[in-house]
């Protein structure tokens, strides 16, 4: 870009100058844009959430504050179960899942491993076609996880993609620190747990929060699989009340639009929390293996 193209600021703050080109305006709005038009939605909900007289307008505050409808959703006893259910195969779908994309992608960043192309494209293979879901509901009987909460877990434990993506991660590791660590004796699975697990803290928080996102979101395998009621998760659930009308008795003067709303916000309240722990590791992460040198 030409110079006289540029709009540059000089502006002196704290004995500093900086510049501003044409490009840094127009990106900062752009983004800006986006950001509103994600949180727009958001904010209607968590303003209808604590609103206690339902409305379809927008609101940027509740016209009448209540927390009525998060009382109702935590005093609600048959939401207990499906909620510890989503707890427990989050977690343990996210702990399945990035154990089997490290193993899996650190046998395949092995250049002497034999048959590593063919396994690759195999894998690959499976992105493309599927079997289908007839093929998969006869697999998954013959399993026994029809009617199982365990099935998020076996079901997302096998990704693919992130198997790739470990894989290029890994790729990236400098081999002298694989060949170090066999000078100093160190076995196979030594260096994977002493050198690269621990190098790879960005990859593991990004792809397990992919992973824990997956499993705690998942209806459509509830749907489909599940029909015993103490097997359900909370997002199956939490469908059932906004559109089936299963909305739970309650004892405050709330109306069914702020305990939908109420609803919405308590699946998405874990996540908005956990997100800024990990947003360190999510930005170093988004990147993976897409840089080699």
């Amino acid at each position: 870009m030409a110079k006289e193209d540029k709009i540059k600021i000089d502006t002196i703050s704290s004995g500093k100058k900086w510049k501003v080109s044409v490009f840094d305006i127009v990106n900062y709005l752009v983004f800006i844009i986006l950001a509103l038009i994600i949180m727009i939605p958001i904010w209607k909900v968590l303003v209808d959430s604590l609103n206690q007289v339902g409305v379809y307008q927008f609101k940027l505050i509740p016209t009448k504050f209540t927390l009525d409808g998060y009382k109702t959703i935590i005093g609600t006893k048959a939401l207990y179960r499906p909620f510890i259910n989503s707890v427990i195969t989050t977690l343990a779908g996210t702990l399945a899942g990035l154990a089997v994309s490290t193993l899996g992608g650190y046998v395949l960043s092995q250049d002497d491993l034999k048959g590593r192309s063919v396994i690759a494209y195999f894998l690959l293979f499976t992105m493309i076609f599927s079997g289908g879901m007839i093929p998969e509901y006869l697999v998954m009987k013959k399993l026994h996880l029809v009617n199982s909460m365990w099935i998020l877990v076996v079901k997302h434990a096998v990704n693919v993609y992130n198997i790739i993506l470990m894989k290029n991660f890994f790729e990236g590791i400098p081999k002298a620190l694989h060949d170090a660590a066999r000078i100093d004796g160190c076995s196979a699975m030594g260096i994977f747990l002493k050198i690269v697990l621990p190098l790879s803290k960005a990859a593991l928080a990004s792809i397990g929060l992919m992973y824990a996102v997956t499993v705690w979101n998942d209806y459509s395998t509830v749907k489909i699989y599940i029909t015993d009621p103490d097997q359900v998760n909370f997002q199956y659930k939490l469908r059932n009340m906004v559109m089936d009308g299963d909305t739970p008795t309650t004892q405050y003067n709330v109306s069914q639009s702020t305990l939908y709303n109420a609803g919405i916000i308590s699946a998405i309240l874990p996540f908005m929390i956990l997100y800024p722990f990990l947003q360190k590791y999510f930005v170093q992460g988004v990147n993976i293996g897409a840089v080699k040198e």
